[in-house]
């Protein structure tokens, strides 16, 4: 069935303190949804943003970022009060997310909450606590110890902690009882508000499409706690890292850090922490997007300690076979497959093998140092395409930053006649396009420049802020996007 979406991640929500939360905003976003005729909301990672803030470099792959608690519903409650909100600084821009004055802020908030909610005599809270112990556990108690830490990744700490002695971890939850259930409580708020919000979607028929990071951070709960998942030394040390070999877009390659599979321990195991993974996202998720795709055909290895991607080396991934598991125990889930970047015939047997639609990226289609796969009359309709994605410019920045070249054969294959109908032109022809599925940015929709990318890869400090402001949904905006759908077949 012909469909079509909206990407906007939950950060990029004008709610009120800083950042985008389960506010009543995001609830209004759904219902422009709902009016604009579309079927699928995309977000990326929930998860507790580490380092550079990025959702793809989280504390943990199974925990919600406490960052996304609406706090009026925390005001409602009687937990805090409005003042307690409003005397915090949370940075002087609507447009952009200020980290460092959340991260100060937010906690300090939330903590308020904490102590006036007596959580722990709550049944369903410890319901919940029960229901999570395969990681919830492990997760509150490497957040408490890393605070007491100063926030130094587990690499840094006492070795009978940092190698999880059993002494040094019953010593710690005791000494932690407090803090441990402080961040039980974050979890508690954040499952509570996004299993509500998501309801709400669902039941206006608009599934959410998530986001799982093929790898997990070195500095989270899961390499901590499940040292034998990944390729550690006996220092606990990264023997190879992940990331991307140099190519037309980056010289030296992409080094991305986080440590890499031992994908033969996971086999032995049955994907056992895989398929956990997996099913927990579908708890949160209607469609799941996976990153990297091409990493389970094979993974590129690159040396621990080196300050490029370019000596790397690539290794097989389980292939099918992880897949193959997925299906026998999860069930023939929807996938969304990120397949994008230099692929080789095997991966592409692999996707086809699994069936799930890759995607494809307009902008791709006119970078003349690339194969043009990404033209529209090169589609098939087992596919998603997008105008661009988080990793991209807006369509506006990108356009007036390509070659001359490239924007004549754009200009000419778009039938572009003016830039007033430049961003307008290219929705148009993703949405007409054979593929199954057409996501559009919220930023190409708004017909917004380069100032509301939401990352450049491979670069650390100016990602992730951007932030839809009140007011600039348009009246009449839903009602344009309903109607260019429609003529394409995406409105149920």
């Amino acid at each position: 069935m012909r469909a079509c979406g909206i990407l906007l991640p939950i950060s990029s929500i004008p709610s009120a303190y800083g950042i985008g939360t389960f506010s009543k905003e995001a609830y209004e976003f759904v219902d422009f949804l709902e009016e604009a005729g579309q079927s699928y909301w995309q977000i990326l990672p929930l998860g507790p943003t580490g380092y550079g803030d990025s959702p793809y470099q989280s504390f943990s792959t199974f925990a919600g970022n406490p960052y996304y608690i609406d706090l009026e519903e925390l005001v409602e409650a009687g937990l805090i009060t409005r003042q307690t909100c409003e005397d915090c600084d949370w940075g002087g821009s609507e447009a952009y997310v200020d980290y460092e004055k959340i991260y100060l802020s937010r906690f300090k908030v939330l903590e308020e909450a904490f102590q006036n909610s007596r959580i722990e005599e709550d049944e369903d809270f410890n319901a919940f606590v029960a229901e999570n112990d395969f990681w919830l556990p492990d997760y509150a108690l490497y957040m408490a110890v890393k605070d007491s830490y100063e926030g130094k990744s587990w690499s840094e700490w006492e070795e009978d902690i940092r190698l999880r002695k059993p002494e040094a971890l019953a010593r710690y939850k005791e000494q932690f009882r407090d803090q441990i259930a402080f961040y039980e409580f974050q979890q508690y708020m954040f499952n509570i508000q996004w299993t509500k919000l998501k309801k709400y979607a669902n039941d206006k028929e608009i599934k959410i499409i998530g986001d799982i990071p093929i790898y997990v951070a070195f500095d989270s709960a899961d390499t901590w706690a499940n040292p034998e998942l990944f390729q550690l030394d006996e220092a606990g040390l990264p023997t190879g890292v992940a990331g991307c070999p140099p190519d037309s877009f980056s010289a030296t390659g992409q080094l991305w850090g986080n440590p890499l599979y031992r994908w033969e321990y996971h086999k032995e195991t049955g994907y056992e922490w895989w398929m956990k993974r997996i099913s927990y996202c579908y708890k949160l998720y209607d469609v799941v997007r996976i990153d990297h795709f091409r990493g389970f055909d094979e993974y590129y290895n690159i040396p621990f300690g080196d300050e490029t991607a370019e000596f790397g080396k690539w290794e097989k991934g389980p292939g099918y076979d992880l897949f193959k598991v997925m299906k026998q125990k999860i069930g023939n889930k929807p996938v969304i497959a990120e397949d994008l970047g230099f692929l080789t015939p095997s991966v592409g047997k692999l996707l086809k093998k699994t069936g799930y639609p890759g995607m494809k990226v307009l902008q791709f289609a006119f970078d003349s140092r690339e194969k043009n796969d990404y033209l529209p009359h090169n589609y098939t309709a087992n596919s998603v395409v997008y105008t661009g994605t988080h990793d991209n410019d807006t369509t506006l920045g990108w356009y007036q930053a390509i070659s001359r070249k490239d924007r004549s054969f754009a200009r000419q294959y778009l039938d572009i006649r003016s830039n007033k109908e430049l961003v307008w032109n290219f929705i148009r022809a993703a949405v007409a396009s054979v593929s199954d599925t057409a996501v559009i940015p919220m930023q190409d929709y708004l017909e917004l420049g380069g100032e509301a990318r939401i990352n450049v890869p491979s670069t650390l400090g100016d990602n992730w802020k951007w932030r839809m402001v009140r007011g600039q949904l348009e009246e009449g905006l839903a009602q344009k996007i309903c109607e260019l759908c429609r003529t394409y077949g995406r409105v149920r």
